[in-house]
């Protein structure tokens, strides 16, 4: 079977750009497959990791002879990279981008780049970089298009093809109108795992507070272990809108305050927010994977953590996710994550069965 694309180039090559690349690799989408980075040492480690079929530091002839170009730098680096490749670009070669701000960027290189249609794949991780790109980063994730009247219908199928083609849905909507939700739903939430880290570490009880933080805390911030460097372009890039989205909070903030002497409205509010957490749209991979956690009590002994996750792997029960919440002398804890309920059910069962206590 002929692969959708001749020659594609990644341009920008960390944790999305690098899962873009292997994603094409492992599915076949592509007859080869280019990277570009100004990072030398991320051009080791690309092909080290079978990335990408060739690596480049510089723009040059060989990007007049994709098929395909995929901008993943950061966002604030994108128009610039945008001039430098318009250029060199073949005028039937189709572009798109991964910038999780659309309005500046897709204004920025609609008119550089033929056949170009913004896009944002809503996946992502704390982990930064290459090293931990993968393909299933995008198996099922909700990847936002931004076409506008100056998109070309081949750039519309194209790179939705490419979309459907990694196993992602494309969800189609105006630059401003991506940029002003995405403020609510990723950027406020980064900014409010920042504060409460910042609210910790400026604390004189602060090594108290470290030692008390436990999973609500753990989960409610974790995205602030993230590239700062590269986070902090994200939400400067969408300010207008994220400056929106605080305002609102804030309003929400002060009413809960005052609720707070209204024990029976605060009541109302946490089943409203329930109800709005409980039928958020379940999509694996995406924005809010549905987990299902165990915690396990563990002896303080050598192996111990090998033998549950051989024991849960000879029961065929795949874990997710695993944290170590504690450690003492005598016993510690984890909390392991599985993709289902049942998972989770039978997970217990073989736990118990092994002799270890599930609180």
């Amino acid at each position: 079977m002929k692969p959708l694309f001749g020659k594609v180039g990644v341009f920008g090559v960390g944790l999305l750009g690098g899962s873009v690349a292997l994603g094409i690799k492992e599915r076949f989408l592509a007859e080869e497959v280019h990277a570009y980075d100004q990072d030398p040492m991320a051009l080791e480690k690309v092909l080290f990791l079978g990335v990408a079929d060739r690596v480049h530091t510089e723009v040059g002839p060989w990007v007049g002879e994709l098929d395909l170009g995929i901008l993943a730098a950061p966002v604030g680096a994108l128009a610039e990279l945008g001039k430098a490749l318009a250029p060199w670009a073949h005028p039937e070669s189709l572009w798109t981008d991964v910038g999780s701000v659309k309005a500046k960027v897709v204004a920025a290189l609609e008119g550089l780049l033929p056949h170009y249609l913004g896009g944002h794949p809503m996946a992502g991780s704390e982990r930064a970089g290459v090293e931990n790109a993968h393909a299933g980063l995008l198996q099922n994730a909700v990847w936002v298009l931004t076409p506008t009247e100056r998109t070309s219908p081949r750039a519309r199928e194209g790179v939705r093809g490419l979309v459907e083609a990694l196993g992602a849905y494309p969800l189609e909507m105006p630059p401003g109108r991506h940029d002003e939700l995405v403020a609510r739903v990723s950027h406020l939430p980064y900014l409010l795992a920042v504060a409460l880290n910042r609210m910790v570490a400026q604390s004189p009880h602060r090594d108290l507070l470290m030692f008390l933080a436990a999973g609500g805390f753990r989960d409610l911030t974790r995205v602030a272990s993230g590239s700062p460097r590269m986070s902090r372009d994200m939400v400067v890039e969408n300010k207008e809108a994220l400056k929106e989205a605080i305002e609102e909070l804030r309003e929400v903030l002060l009413e809960l305050e005052g609720l707070l002497d209204e024990p029976e409205g605060l009541l109302r509010a946490a089943e409203e927010a329930k109800r709005t957490r409980d039928s958020l749209p379940i999509v694996r991979r995406s924005l809010l994977p549905e987990m299902h956690d165990l915690v396990v009590q563990v002896p303080d002994r050598p192996g111990e953590i090998a033998r549950i996750a051989t024991a849960l792997g000879e029961a065929g029960v795949n874990i997710k996710d695993i944290e170590v919440l504690t450690i003492r002398e005598a016993a510690g804890a984890l909390r392991l994550s599985f993709a289902t309920r049942e998972e989770r059910e039978r997970a217990r069962r073989v736990l118990q069965e092994a002799g270890y206590r599930l609180p």
